[in-house]
């Protein structure tokens, strides 16, 4: 019965021209059923304008304060009293972009005392408008408005990108700011321009970069933000573009850094008064020692995460090697410990929205955690699992949390002969780096493969396995992998999951330390995070390499490394501890 109240109160406001009623008669309000907010509005019917936002920034250097460009698309009951909250997006590329080359990545690496190369970056612009949102008659049916920016230094915006520095971050925050009558703005006929039409309550969503910003936003505290979805979105740029000290790249872009990408969407018209910021940020990132400093520490939201209340709907790729999984689960982590409310897809997929894999149901629980948080209407999202999981066969799941209770740590160790098992091994076991070929396509020469016998039945792993080497180099400087694989009972081999380090970095993230040849070296680091079912007859592999092809510095092969078995060890969350891993695989 309150299915059909709502269907002709939705009626009621569309006579069969399909335009609004008289002026006498009331203008619509949202409608809500079933905890979601309801298609009553006209999604043709809308007002369009351009804004120009003040930024309390100059990072562009011109003696004037930068402007954010946006667009607002609302509902016309907006001008007649009726409040919508707003869906605000930001990007730097909707202003198009320039092509240019990436960093060489075939290079020696660095010695302590030494000097590294540095990166060509050219331009050639191509901009473009910016473009509607295929979702846009949804939500402006349901009563939101939208609102879509140009990132700064971008499309028609003022100022510089800085690959999600602080004037970014409050070149993204600003628009927010309007919306609660913080800060002022202009119409495209220079006069100002005062967002009346809204609640003020706002939310940020968008892939990659365009979910990113809505992290660093969010990590400001700024108030008005009720709600953000990032999606495939980085939490701390270091951990993008490096590892454990390690200089790495976002798959499969082998090459790019904080420098290159900022450059590469540098697109608005003047984009040379910009070349000076630029360069700066070429030095300031360390693309030769890798080190953490005050540039990544700037672009860190990970350490804000205690200032965010916007509830947060997460979701990332299980196969995300671009934005790697561990962006997504250390900030869900640090915002349920901080209370705020959280909830996480994660699909099987890679650098995309899990709109591809399960449309109707993903725009199902963003309306639900919009009308929540936007409208304020309670239909108690706060009270469900806070996980959702797409399993390897494609089937949906909800969990309570992540990584899934009952998993717990399991040190498995190499033995010579290539096994894997609970007991440690012993002796020494060498490899030679070989940067030319892939993970996958290394000789025995160039690689250590340790697996377990055939698994009785299916493992599960889920969280974070850490890698525990004692390691000598013939070389002052070597790259460190490790993975773990799934080997096929017809030989083939897939990676579960990987992680790298620099050794100089063994100690401390922000500190460069010599390598000595011959030395032995303890060196710990985390694995990307990970989800993964480990099927029956399968076995779980493990894989220690030098340099990465498709994710570390590439130097050339020869460099030795000597692994010492008795006092190396990767854990590895297993549901069900070793008790599981015992049964499947036997002691």
């Amino acid at each position: 019965m309150r299915r059909a109240t709502v269907l002709l109160a939705a009626l009621a406001v569309f006579p069969l021209t399909g335009a609004y009623a008289l002026a006498t008669t009331p203008p619509q309000q949202p409608v809500f059923a079933d905890g979601e907010a309801q298609p009553v509005f006209d999604p043709a019917d809308v007002v369009r304008e351009t804004v120009f936002v003040r930024v309390p920034v100059d990072s562009d250097r011109d003696g004037k304060d930068d402007e954010i460009r946006a667009v607002v698309v609302r509902h016309r009951a907006t001008d007649q009293g009726v409040k919508a909250p707003v869906l605000y997006r930001i990007s730097p590329y909707f202003g198009g972009g320039q092509r240019i080359p990436t960093h060489n990545v075939d290079v020696e690496l660095h010695v302590p005392g030494s000097t590294g190369p540095d990166g060509d970056l050219n331009s050639g612009p191509s901009p473009r408008d910016i473009p509607v949102h295929a979702d846009e008659p949804y939500y402006l049916a349901r009563g939101y408005a939208l609102v879509y920016a140009d990132s700064l230094g971008t499309g028609d915006s003022t100022g510089c990108p800085s690959s999600g520095g602080r004037s970014e971050v409050l070149g993204a925050r600003s628009v927010v700011d309007w919306l609660n009558g913080r800060t002022p703005a202009r119409d495209a006929d220079n006069k100002p321009s005062i967002a009346s039409w809204t609640t003020g309550k706002t939310a940020m969503m968008g892939l990659s970069y365009n979910g990113t910003l809505p992290n660093a936003v969010a990590a400001t505290g700024v108030q008005g933000l009720e709600a953000i979805v990032p999606i495939a979105a980085i939490s701390t740029w270091y951990d993008y573009y490096r590892a454990n000290g390690a200089v790495i790249a976002p798959a499969p872009y082998q090459g790019e850094d904080a420098d290159w990408l900022a450059t590469r969407v540098n697109s608005r018209a003047d984009r040379e008064i910009c070349k000076p910021m630029l360069a700066e940020l070429t030095r300031q990132q360390d693309r030769v020692t890798g080190d953490h400093n005050r540039f990544w520490d700037e672009r860190d939201y990970l350490k804000n995460a205690d200032k965010v209340h916007a509830a947060t709907l997460i979701a990332h790729g299980l196969k995300d090697w671009n934005v790697k999984t561990k962006q997504a689960a250390q900030w869900y982590s640090a915002l349920k410990a901080n209370r705020v409310p959280v909830k996480i897809w994660w699909h099987q997929g890679d650098h995309e929205s899990p709109e591809s894999r399960r449309k109707e149901e993903w725009q199902k629980t963003l309306n639900r955690w919009f009308t929540r948080y936007l409208f304020d209407h309670r239909n108690n999202v706060e009270a469900e699992p806070r996980v959702t999981i797409q399993r390897e066969d494609g089937a949906w799941v909800n969990e309570v949390d992540w990584p899934t209770p009952g998993s717990s740590d399991v040190s498995v160790r190499p033995q010579q002969g290539g096994a894997l098992g609970l007991t440690a091994g012993t002796g020494v076991e060498k490899l030679t780096d070989d940067a030319t070929k892939k993970l996958d396509q290394l000789l025995p020469a160039n690689r250590l493969l340790y697996t377990t016998p055939a698994a009785k039945r299916a493992v599960r792993i889920s969280g974070t396995a850490k890698a525990e080497l004692k390691i000598a180099f013939d070389r002052p400087a070597a790259n460190v992998t490790v993975a773990l694989v799934d080997r096929a009972p017809d030989g083939t081999t897939k990676v579960i999951t990987r992680g790298w380090a620099d050794p100089q970095n063994r100690t401390r993230l922000d500190r460069t330390e010599p390598v000595k040849p011959g030395e032995r070296y303890s060196l710990g680091f985390e694995l990307q995070p990970m989800d993964y079912v480990l099927a029956a007859d399968h076995s779980l592999g493990l894989v220690l390499l030098s340099s990465d092809r498709e994710h570390t510095l590439r130097p050339k092969p020869g460099t030795g490394l000597a692994v010492s078995l008795a006092q190396t060890a990767v854990s590895v969350p297993v549901l069900g501890g070793r008790g599981v891993f015992e049964a499947a695989f036997g002691r």
